[in-house]
This record gives C-alpha cells, structure tokens and sequence, in this order.
C-alpha cells in the first residue's frame, strides 16, 4: 500500500481546505466507513474516512455512499458531539499515518467544547477516535483495544488518548545538504531508506533512488520533498496488472499513467470500486455462496445428462439388433447367451454377435432389442429437453452471479426479490417491506451530455428496456456476454456518446476485465422478449457491433 506517511503528509495538506468548515452531516455507511459531509469555502465536500485493512483512508470524494436505514451506535454519537462543529486544523503527527481534526463544537446545553477526531492508517491496526480536547480522553473509538490485546496501549471510552508508538526514524526534510550527500554516498538500498527514513514505503524509496540515478542525491531529495509537500502531480499507474499510485510522478515505473487535478479524486480511481465491492460483499457473501452451489449442482446435473445422452444415442444398434434378430428367429434357440448373424444392412455384410437373455425365446429376445430401442428413443427427447434447462438454468444463474459481483447493496436487494419471485430463494419478510416501488437504474451522462442509464439486475434490465426506454433510443448489450441492458436516451446520438455507453455495456458485464469486448447497439424497437423467459432475458436484432475495452476511469467520469 502507498498510503505512506508521505502520502498522509501530502493528503493533511490537501485537506487544509477543510479548516474552518461546518459539519452539516454525518454518516456511517458501514462498520469501518464515516462520511463528514463539510460546508467550507462557499462548497460542499464529502470527507471520508476508512478503517478497512485493505483500503484504510481518509480523502475528500466525489461518490456516492449508499447509508443504512438506522444509523450504528458510534454514528449517532459522532452526531451527538461534532455535527454543527467547526474543523479548527487538521495536523499530520510528523510524517506518522495519523492526522487529527481539531473540531470547535458545542455541547447538549450550548457550551463551547473542543473535540479531535483522530484517524491512523495503519492497515488491519487502522483506526477512527473521538477525543476530548480538553483532557485527551477517549470519548469513543471504531474499535476497541483492551489491554489484554495491548500492553503499550488501551483504546476504550474513558481512558487517556496514546497515540501509536512512534517509529523514531529520521525526516529526510531535517538533513542539511551535507548529511544528505554523506548518507547517498554509501548507496542506501530500498530497504535502508524504508529502514531509516520517516514516512518512505518501498514505492516512494524506489522512486527517490531512480531519481538519484539522473540527479544529484540533494537535488533529488529536495524536489521529492517538495512536490510530496505540495502534492503536485497526483499519480495512477498500472503497470504488468498492478496499480500504484502517489501524490508525485513515479519516474521509475514505466506503466500506463494517469494523472489527477486531486488526491481524492484519485484515490476514488484506486479504491472506491474495490472498497463498494467489499461493502457488497459483505452484505451479499451468503447469496454468493448460493449462486455457487446452486451452479455447481447444475454442472454436475449437465455431466450426468451428457453421459445419459450418450448411452441413449445406442438407439439405432438396438434397433438394429431387433431387425437382425426378427430376421434369423429360426437361427438360434432359447438358451443361447448370443448368437452371430449377417448384417445385411451392411456393404460388406459382416457377422455381428448379439447378446441375448438365454431365460427368453428367440422372438423375445428381438421384442427386447425393440423395447429398448423405444425406451432410448424417448429418452433422448427427454434428456435433450433437460440439457437444454439446465443450459438456460447456468446461464441464468451465471448472469446473476455476475451481477452481484458488480451490484450496488440497493440492487442485491432486488435480485434476492426476483429469485424469491423466481421460487428459487427464501427472503425474510422484513426484507420485502425494503423493496422499492420501481426499479432504479443506475443514471451516468456522456461527455457531449446525453443521459445513459444502466440497469445493475434484471429487475432494472426489464424496467429499462420496456419501461423507461423509447423505441427508438439505443440500446446496447455485450454480444453473447452475460451483461447490463444500457440505454442512451437519445434516437441519434454522437459517435463519442455510442463509444462510451459501449465502454459502459462492457464494463458491467461479465467481460469487465478483458479487452476489445464486442457490444452490440440496436433500436429499442428491435429487442424483443420471448414468452416465458427469465428476467433480463431478450432477443434483438438489426444490431451493429462496436468494440471497446472496459475502462473504470471512463465509468467513473461519466458518473452523474
């Protein structure tokens, strides 16, 4: 993770911008997220801060947090203390993760009190307090940290506010120009500078010795430092599968890069499909696991179909049998476990062996050949019927898996309902009083501002296509991949508009991580839906075929 102490360093200055705004609302959307929406120089920004193992942050973004019905504890009290407060500074502890707000708030009785909302990142260990200025007592934490689980600290209400111990490492920025040119001269490996210096992560190391390699060791020191300090090139490259990202150029790497006016904005690149898929996950991880086992028993169903429909295709020998038997009854007597006879059906007439029941006469035998033959006949319509459902079924069921992988928590909702509708899955009650009157799918707006709207399950699929959709906007789909209905509310719209809404159509489907996806485009009018399908599925044509390769960067700019 890059989030070093001298992206922190970096992010507490970006977030300067924040001093002397109002707390005009707090949310909690999950156990490890709180969102501050600020009112601060004539504007409206949303902080958030993330305790997450993985994702642990705190940045101004522009997305959008889906926030439960009832508020959790720790919520409520955040509201209780600091809602209505003013942010007084936000101060970085040295080049540590950790950056306290400093918060003018009043309380219940209108007094003036001053409260500090701390946040460390610091990966699993990652945490968010509230903290009474006055006395640095704990009023309340996200997690709690007996002393059981720590010597050096105890993070519980009511005990005195330590901070994380300190790595005692040297800042880079308090060498003078001589120690500088003394310590490069013994050539630091990665390690060393890690080792040594407060704030560097293997990435901002690596970056610092590739720049000493074109420049003196002070003069490469020096501007690192000063483009960390004033945050001057906000940094996304992805390079053999791998995303890094820094608040300056990474000179060293040699990826696809992407630069950013914001560090919040990029660090909404970075995290905020990874951490909205967490969030979805784990809200929707046992639906997972019934998709999947649900799949796995249809693949299973499929082998065995397979394999009966390949001993039904023995049809035409038993029949042949019959007819070879009924031919020569006067050949063979009851009691013989075979008898061989001439295939006068075949070229080269050939001897074939027939086994037959010694318990049965020779005309029973051949009636036997019949019954089978009948018997196979009949099956592998029937089989052909099965293989045929359970084709439908896996796809159906593969659909929905993908899209729950891609969902929103608001669309895991609507795909439980339409399984329960499906008879498929049991829901709770509680769960279908939440059911919203109508679908909602998701709205973005191209570049030359014609709205696109995306459905995120079928429910929204259907809604879209037959419901919201003209028949002669544009409608695109992945050809032959599960994926999203998209419609551009337009009956002409640019070719720019066409390419993104494709870029759209391939990025929520199944093919979100390939490249060159083909997307077909046709008229509303042209998509028809069969009697008797499941949800989301239809049938089109007229179709065109663009192909474009999924890019979240485009999804996220085209976000309404």
């Amino acid at each position: 993770m890059a989030f070093d102490g001298l992206f922190t360093r970096s992010m507490s200055k970006e977030l300067q911008s924040l001093t002397s705004g109002r707390i005009t609302k707090i949310y909690q959307p999950n156990a490890l997220e709180v969102v501050l929406q600020i009112r601060a120089a004539g504007q409206n920004s949303k902080l958030l801060f993330s305790i997450h193992p993985s994702y642990s942050r705190v940045h101004i973004t522009d997305q959008s947090i889906e926030n439960p019905a009832d508020p959790p504890m720790f919520c409520m009290l955040l509201r209780k203390h600091i809602e209505g407060g003013f942010i007084s500074s936000v101060v970085q502890d040295g080049f540590e993760r950790v950056i306290t707000f400093e918060i003018d708030s009043k309380n219940e009785i209108g007094d003036a009190v001053k409260r500090k909302l701390v946040i460390e990142i610091m990966g699993r260990h990652s945490n968010l307090l509230l903290i009474d200025a006055q006395n640095d007592i704990i009023i309340d934490s996200i997690k709690h940290l007996p002393p059981s689980m720590n010597s050096y600290r105890t993070v519980l209400p009511g005990q005195q506010y330590i901070a994380p111990p300190q790595q005692q490492k040297i800042a880079l920025t308090s060498l003078s120009d001589v120690e500088l040119k003394e310590v490069f001269s013994k050539q630091p490996t990665t390690k060393d500078i890690v080792d040594q210096f407060a704030g560097f992560s293997p990435l901002h190391a690596n970056e610092l010795l590739h720049r000493i390699t074109t420049n003196d060791a002070v003069t490469a020191c020096r501007q690192l430092m000063n483009e960390i300090a004033t945050s001057a090139n906000p940094t996304y490259v992805e390079q053999e599968g791998k995303i890094y990202f820094s608040p300056t150029a990474l000179t060293h790497l040699s990826g696809a890069v992407t630069n950013y006016k914001t560090l919040g904005e990029l660090l909404d690149r970075v995290f905020f499909a990874r951490a909205k898929r967490d969030r979805v996950k784990q809200q929707a991880g046992d639906l997972e696991r019934w998709l999947q086992n649900e799949l796995n028993k249809l693949k299973l169903k499929q082998k065995k179909l397979q394999k009966d429909y390949e001993r039904a295709q023995n049809l035409e020998q038993f029949q042949l049998y019959g007819e070879l038997l009924m031919a020569n009854l006067y050949n063979f007597e009851k009691g013989a476990e075979y008898v061989d006879v001439e295939n006068y059906y075949s070229e080269n007439a050939e001897t074939v062996r027939i086994p037959i029941s010694p318990r049965k006469t020779p005309i029973e035998n051949a009636q036997s050949y019949y019954t089978k033959y009948n018997k196979a006949k009949t099956a592998l319509v029937m089989i052909e019927e099965q293989q045929q459902k359970t084709t439908e079924d896996i796809n159906y069921l593969e659909m929905l898996t993908q899209q729950v992988q891609q969902a929103s928590t608001k669309d895991i909702e609507e795909i439980r309902e339409e399984l329960a509708e499906q008879g498929l899955l049991r829901i709770r009650q509680a769960k279908r009083k939440k059911k919203p009157a109508k679908p909602e799918p998701e709205k973005f707006v191209s570049s030359s501002g014609i709205s696109i709207s995306v459905g995120k399950n079928n429910k929204q699929n259907d809604y879209l296509t037959f419901k919201i959709g003209k028949r002669n906007e544009v409608w695109l789909h992945t050809k032959d991949i599960p994926g999203s209905h998209v419609v551009i509310h337009s009956e002409n719209p640019d070719e720019q508009t066409l390419t993104e809404a494709a870029v759209l159509s391939a990025y929520f489907s199944k093919a979100r991580d390939s490249s060159s996806v083909p997307v077909d485009y046709t008229e509303i009018r042209h998509v028809k839906k069969p009697n008797g399908a499941k949800p989301g599925f239809v049938i089109y044509f007229e179709q065109k075929t663009l192909y474009v390769t999924p890019d979240e960067a485009v999804v996220m700019q085209l976000k309404k």
